[in-house]
C-alpha cells in the first residue's frame, strides 16, 4: 500500500500546481509574498550572519572565537540570560494568578482588574523605567527607598510590571478552556481544594504556563528600552551590540552579539509555538460552563487577591507618577504644577509626533491586509512552498529587535540584486521594517479566526462562478473582522511604542516619537519625558476607539455588499 503514496503525493501536488495556474491573481500574488519576505526578512538576517563571519573582508568564525574567549562580551550574554529567567519566572507567577483571579474566583471589579493589567501594552515598555526613575531615582519621590535602580534589581522590577500582561493574556485562556466541573467532580469525590488544583489545574495548565514563561523570557531578553535606561553596571547583550555599532561602528562584532541574541529567543519562540500546537488535555464533554468557583477558602483568596491588588496598585502608581510628573517644572528641583512641558515637548518634539502618525497611519492598514491575506493562503490554499513561506513571515516575531535593526542597516544600506536602490536614510526603510515586524501577530490571529471557520462556505462561492480574491473580500474577511481589528490594533501599537529595531534605521529626516522620549531621557529631562509619554499613550487609546469604529463600518458595509450580491 505503501508503493502508492509516492504517486498520490506527486498527483496531489500536480493538483494543486494547475488549480494555482487557473488563478493567475493569486499565483502572482503568491509570488509577489515570497519575494517581499525573502527582501525583507531572509535577507537582513543572512546579511547579520555574513557579516558575523566575516573578517579583515575573509570568510571566518574568528569574531565568534574572539567574542566567546572574553568576558566583556560574555557577561552580557549571561546577564541577558539571567534577566530573563528571573523575569520570566515572576511576571509567569504573577500572570498566572491574574488569570486564575479572573477565570475561577468571585472575585469583584474583574473588568478594572483587567483594564489595569493591560495598560503595559499600550505604552512603550521604557515608561515602566521612566516612572521608576521619578519613584525611585536620585531625585524621585522616594529616593534610596530601595538603594541603587540600576542595575539587575531595576531592571527586573520595570520588565516584571511591562511583560506580566503578556503572560496574563496568554494564561487567562487557558484557564478558561479547563471546565470547573472537573474541579466540581474532584472536591465532590473528597479531594481538598489545594489537591485539585495540583492534580487537575496545574497539570492540564502546565503548557500554557510554560508557553506563557517562555514569551517573557523572548521580551525580556530581546528588550532594548529598559536596559538602555537602567542596565547601568549591569550590561546585556541587546545593548552591547547596539553600541557596538553606534559607538564603535563595528559591524561585525556587532553581528556576532547579534547572532548571540538571537539563539535563545528563536529557540524560546518555536519551543512555545510547538507547545501551543499539542493537542489539548482537557475532556469537553460539552459546551465549558462560564462558572466560577465559589466560597474560596481564606488561604486561596488571601494569596491571590493579594498580589492582584498589589499589581494593580503598581501600575496605578506607576502610571499616575507619569502623568503628576509632566506637569511639574523641574523635576527634582521645583515641584510647581505647569502646561510648560507640553509646550516645550510639543515644540522640540512636533516633528517627531508628526512623522510617528504618518508612518504608523501607513503601516497599520498594509500590515492588516498582508496578515490578513498570508492566513487566509496558508489556511485555504495548497501550493509549493507553503511551509516554507509560512516559517518566514513568522520569523520576525521570534526575532530580536535588534538584530532586525542591525539586518536592515547592513542589507539596505547600499543596493543589490534583491533591493537595487539604497533604503537606508529614507521613510520607506522605516515603513517595511514595521510592517514585516508587526504582521506575524495578524497573521497568527488570522489563522485563528480561519480554522473556525467551515471551508464549505468559501467553497460554494467558488462553485458559484466567484475567485478567490472575490471569496476572500466578500466572504471571508467579514467573517474574521475581529481578527483583521486585532491585526490592526497591536500594528498601531507597536509602530507607535517600537524603539529596539528601529533606532537603527532613524535618520534627520524621518524620526519616532519613541526615539525623542528617549533623547529626554538620555538628557534628564523627565518631565519633558513624561509629558510625551502621556502624548503618545494618549494618541494610542484615541487611534484604537478610531480603528475600532472603521472596522465595525467595514465588517457592516462588507456583510450589506455580501447580501445585495
Amino acid at each position: 500500500m505503501s508503493t502508492h503514496i509516492p504517486g498520490r503525493r506527486n498527483s496531489t501536488r500536480s493538483n494543486d500546481i494547475r488549480k494555482l495556474l487557473g488563478e493567475p491573481g493569486l499565483l502572482f500574488a503568491i509570488l509577489i509574498i515570497f519575494y517581499l519576505l525573502i527582501v525583507f526578512v531572509i535577507f537582513p538576517i543572512f546579511q547579520v550572519f555574513k557579516t558575523s563571519l566575516s573578517y579583515d573582508g575573509a570568510f571566518s568564525a574568528r569574531n565568534y572565537a574572539e567574542v566567546l574567549s572574553r568576558s566583556y562580551y560574555i557577561e552580557p550574554f549571561f546577564n541577558s540570560m539571567l534577566l530573563g529567567i528571573i523575569t520570566a519566572t515572576i511576571g509567569t507567577l504573577i500572570g498566572f494568578m491574574f488569570a486564575y483571579a479572573i477565570t475561577r474566583t468571585p472575585m469583584k471589579g474583574k473588568e478594572i482588574f483587567r483594564l489595569i493589567a493591560t495598560f503595559p501594552i499600550v505604552s512603550p515598555p521604557f515608561v515602566i523605567s521612566l516612572a521608576f526613575i521619578l519613584l525611585f531615582g536620585r531625585s524621585g519621590v522616594f529616593s534610596g527607598a530601595i538603594g541603587n535602580i540600576y542595575g539587575l534589581k531595576g531592571l527586573v522590577i520595570v520588565e516584571v510590571i511591562a511583560y506580566s500582561p503578556t503572560a496574563f493574556l496568554a494564561l487567562v485562556g487557558v484557564l478558561r478552556a479547563i471546565d470547573p466541573a472537573l474541579e466540581e467532580a474532584g472536591m465532590d469525590l473528597g479531594a481538598s481544594r489545594i489537591k485539585v488544583f495540583r492534580t487537575v489545574i496545574l497539570p492540564l495548565a502546565t503548557p500554557g504556563i510554560v508557553s506563557a514563561w517562555l514569551l517573557v523570557f523572548i521580551q525580556s531578553v530581546a528588550d532594548f528600552g529598559n536596559p538602555m535606561i537602567l542596565s547601568g553596571d549591569f550590561p546585556v547583550l541587546s545593548v552591547q551590540a547596539y553600541l557596538q555599532i553606534t559607538g564603535m561602528y563595528d559591524l561585525a562584532r556587532g553581528s556576532t552579539l547579534a547572532i548571540l541574541l538571537l539563539l535563545p529567543t528563536v529557540g524560546a519562540f518555536y519551543l512555545q509555538k510547538y507547545l501551543l500546537a499539542r493537542k489539548s488535555y482537557v475532556t469537553v464533554t460539552g459546551k465549558p460552563t462560564s462558572a466560577t468557583i465559589k466560597n474560596l477558602e481564606w488561604y486561596i483568596k488571601l494569596p491571590v487577591y493579594s498580589v492582584c491588588v498589589f499589581f494593580a496598585a503598581v501600575v496605578l502608581l506607576f502610571y499616575g507618577m507619569v502623568v503628576y510628573g509632566s506637569f511639574q517644572k523641574l523635576w527634582g528641583v521645583d515641584s510647581t504644577l505647569t502646561l510648560a512641558n507640553y509646550v516645550t515637548m510639543w515644540r522640540v518634539g512636533k516633528g517627531y509626533i508628526l512623522d510617528s502618525l504618518i508612518i504608523s497611519s501607513i503601516v497599520t492598514p498594509i500590515t492588516g491586509i498582508m496578515g490578513m491575506f498570508i492566513a487566509y493562503i496558508i489556511t485555504r490554499k495548497k501550493f509549493p512552498g507553503k511551509n516554507a513561506l509560512e516559517f518566514a513571515s513568522m520569523l520576525t516575531f521570534a526575532v530580536p529587535g535588534t538584530v532586525v535593526g542591525i539586518g536592515y542597516i547592513i542589507a539596505f544600506n547600499t543596493p543589490s540584486v534583491l533591493m537595487p536602490v539604497t533604503l537606508t536614510g529614507t521613510g520607506l526603510i522605516i515603513i517595511v521594517l514595521l510592517v514585516f515586524r508587526n504582521m506575524p501577530v495578524g497573521i497568527r490571529n488570522g489563522v485563528a479566526a480561519l480554522q473556525q471557520i467551515d471551508p464549505s462556505i468559501e467553497e460554494a462561492s467558488i462553485d458559484l462562478g466567484a475567485d478567490s480574491g472575490m471569496t476572500f473580500r466578500n466572504v471571508t474577511l467579514p467573517m474574521i473582522i475581529p481578527a483583521f481589528f486585532s491585526g490592526l490594533v497591536f500594528s498601531f501599537v507597536r509602530s507607535m511604542t517600537a524603539i529596539s529595531a528601529i533606532i537603527f534605521v532613524v535618520s534627520g529626516k524621518w524620526n519616532l516619537i519613541t526615539v525623542a522620549v528617549l533623547g529626554f531621557v538620555d538628557n534628564s529631562q523627565y518631565a519633558q519625558a513624561a509629558a510625551m509619554s502621556i502624548l503618545l499613550i494618549a494618541i494610542v487609546l484615541i487611534a484604537l476607539a478610531v480603528i475600532k469604529s472603521i472596522t465595525d463600518m467595514l465588517g457592516k458595509g462588507m456583510n450589506t455588499a455580501t447580501i445585495i450580491e
